[in-house]
This record gives C-alpha cells, structure tokens and sequence, in this order.
C-alpha cells in the first residue's frame, strides 16, 4: 500500500505551532514510508476565510521545509463533487432535505474503530441523531467534505490532532454510507502549556510566522515540533530534519499530552546557532539587519563575520543579535541605567576613560592583542586594578555591564566609535 497523508489546515488564521506539528508529523511519515503528502486548504468557510492567512500557511510551511508533492487543492473549488455525493445519498434514501439543508439521520449504533495511538475507540452514535451534509447556504459541512475528500483523495492515514477524535464516529458512519472504504486513523495527543491546559497564545500558541520573525533556525524549530509527543529514543534531542526522516513513525507516538518548553526551544535553537557555518551565521544577520534598516545592503562582509563569529556561541535566537548586541550596529547606543551607577558614577572614572581614550587615540593598529595590550599597560601605570578600568570601560562601549570578550568588541568597533563614546562616557555620564 502507497501511503497517502493530508494536511488540511483552514485559512481562517495564521499557522499556529499544534497546526505546524501536525503537518510535520503527516510529512514525516510520508517520506519515512516514502508516500505522498497532500496539502488541501479547506476553504468553504467563505466570510472567515482570508487570502492573507492562506499566504502565512504557505510561507509557513515552507519555512519549516514541508512540501507537498499534491496540493494545494480547495475545497470552494470542489463543491460540485460534494453535491454529486448528496444527490446520491438523497436517491438512496440514505439522506433528506430539512429547511434547506441536506440531512443525514443517523440510526442509533455502536461505532467502533482502532486508531493507531490511542487503541480500540467505541462511540455510541446516538450521542449525534442527525448529521447535516449540506447546510441552507449551499456548503458543505466539515464532516462531510472531509470524508469525501479523503476518500476520493485515497488518503490511507488520517493523521490529526487528538480533539478531532469526537469527529472521527461521524465520518465512519458517513464512510459507510457512501460505500467508501476506510482509512486508518492517528490521532496525536495536543501541546498543553507549563500549566498544563490546553496551549494558550500567553504560553506558546503564537504563529509559526513569530516564531520565524524573532529568529528561530527552522531545522531547530522542526527539531522541536518533532519532540513534541515524539520520540526518537536514547535519549536524543538534537535530530536533524534528515534522520527525522529515517527515524519517524507513529508507534513512537506518545498518548499523553506534550508539553510546551519554551527554555528547551530556545536551548536547542542555541545548540543549531553554534553548529551552523560562519558563511549562513553572517547571512542570517545581515538579512535580519538590513530588513531593519540597520545595514546598507552594500555592508563590510568580514566585519559582520567578525561579529557574528563572537557571537555565535551566546545567541539564543537572531533576535538577540538586535536586544543584546545592537551596540555593534546602532549609534547613539543605549546605555543600561542600572550599568551607569554601578560602573561609572565613581570618583575618578572619568579621568580614567579620558586617558584610555588618548592611550587608544595614539595605537597605529587597532586589532584586538593591540588593544588589550595598550589598555592593560595604562591600568598598570594608573596602579588600578583591572576591574576599576574594564568594567567602566565596557559600559561606556556598549552601555552593558555584560558584553563578549570587550577588546575583541573594541576591535570590531573600530578607533573612532571607541574612542567617541569613551569620550561621551567621560563627559556626560561619570564622575
């Protein structure tokens, strides 16, 4: 049997992170099973539907890596097949029309099905009597659409999120009825928050897009999706999107509810910033900053390299490139008030930075052994002891009290942006 899976998200909001799971796992266990994966936009909700929110699915998805070898089909474009199938349904007495609509009475019955997660499932359908097909504006309901379409699609694995399991009686009922024959079922467990509710936007629930805005690495961020209710086993965390591939399949499927980490996001996203090449590190930067309008277009390569190699190993995402380091990049820096009082509203500080600023102004080169060496002999002709010299000095260069090693970070600046704001911190902000 050829594995044939589908994802079929609405375009009634943006792709979320329990939506973006449940696509990869359809994508990876098509391309375990070497399958096909079909991506079909389930659009008949015509006034809620929006084209903006279809192009943040695609651009989603993309993002992630996911690409479907069907698709993407529409069900607005299908109405007249759902209609084929309710005309039959009405010739077979199997359906009636009521007030407009087009109603399927369901006889009372024990429904049963084995779903490859969660075991033998058995409802009692008289928990629903009727089911509508077609409702008074001439489109189909959700059940009904998608039992059609995954039958005529040949889906073999319906593979969905947990709270669709209540949907699952209702469509075999409709399965029979049109004669279609059965796929299997895989219901994955949903992504509760830290408390344990259901995932909420306050804790986690926001767009893939968000996710991709403040710069998570999408294998990272597909790592993670992976991890949630999945396993790869021994233990492993870091699995690159190629041995998701090779390792993936349902049995490993937990039946519990995953829980969403945002700390364990935000290390594993580290972990890819360390491993990636210096090459990529320098182009996600300078994409990021350019978009900002933070860096010509025409910007000095092997500065930004020099800047992201120091970095590369303190980055949680790129975003942090612009929160904790916007000092390399922007002018006037901004300086930590709380860094101010500490390190410069001392006695004789503002001497100190006046002198380092004429030691620095006098260095023929400004790499980063010439800088320390030039600072380190005036500490020692000043008798002060490193700390009273370097700290102030960090928080006048970058306004932080915690930085990257600060004579590589001078280095990078360069002599006049050091030398500048030494000056600005000697005059305006010490004592």
């Amino acid at each position: 049997m050829t594995v044939r899976v589908r994802f079929a998200p609405s375009p009634t909001g943006a792709l979320h992170v329990g939506s973006a799971r449940t696509a990869l796992f359809n994508w990876l266990f098509a391309k375990h099973h070497k399958g096909t994966f079909i991506l079909r936009i389930e659009d008949t909700d015509q006034k809620r539907s929006d084209p903006a929110y279809l192009k943040d699915i695609l651009e989603s998805l993309s993002y992630l890596g996911i690409h479907s070898d069907e698709g993407p089909c529409f069900q607005s474009q299908r109405l007249e097949l759902y209609h084929r199938y309710t005309t039959q349904l009405l010739e077979e007495g199997k359906a009636i029309k009521q007030e407009g609509a087009v109603v399927f009475p369901v006889r009372p019955q024990q429904v049963s099905f084995t779903d490859l997660i969660h075991g033998a499932i058995t409802v009692d359908t008289s928990l629903f009597e009727q089911l509508v097909l077609i409702k008074s504006d001439g489109l189909p309901t959700y059940n009904f659409a998608c039992v059609v379409d995954d039958a005529t699609m040949h889906i073999t694995h319906v593979i969905r999120g947990d709270d669709h399991i209540a949907n699952t009686p209702k469509q075999l009922v409709l399965y029979q009825a049109l004669g279609f024959s059965l796929p299997q079922f895989a219901h994955i467990p949903l992504i509760v928050g830290a408390d344990r509710a259901r995932l909420s936007k306050r804790l986690g629930a926001t767009s893939v897009a968000d996710y991709r805005a403040v710069g998570y690495l999408p294998e990272a961020f597909v790592n993670y999706l992976a991890l949630l209710g999945w396993s790869p086993g021994g233990n492993r965390e870091l699995v690159s999107p190629e041995e998701l591939v090779e390792l993936f399949d349902l049995p490993r499927v937990r039946k519990t509810a995953a829980q969403f980490d945002q700390q364990k996001l935000d290390w594993l996203n580290a972990q890819y910033l360390k491993r990636v090449s210096l090459d990529r590190l320098t182009d996600l930067c300078a994409e990021r900053l350019i978009a900002k309008g933070w860096l010509s277009k025409d910007y000095d390569r092997a500065w930004l390299s020099r800047i992201a190699r120091l970095l590369q190993d303190r980055l949680k995402t790129l975003q942090d490139l612009e929160e904790e380091h916007s000092y390399f990049i922007v002018e006037p820096i901004t300086y930590q008030q709380e860094a101010v009082e500490q390190f410069l509203r001392r006695n004789e500080v503002s001497e100190n930075l006046q002198a380092l600023k004429e030691t620095l102004l006098r260095l023929a080169s400004f790499e980063t052994e010439e800088v320390e060496r030039a600072t380190r002999s005036l500490i020692a002709q000043r008798g002060l002891a490193p700390k009273e010299l370097i700290h102030p000095a960090r928080v006048a260069v970058t306004g932080r009290s915690v930085s990257p090693p600060l004579f590589e970070v001078m280095s990078i600046l360069g002599k006049a942006k050091v030398t500048s704001r030494l000056e600005h911190a000697a005059t305006h902000l010490a004592k």
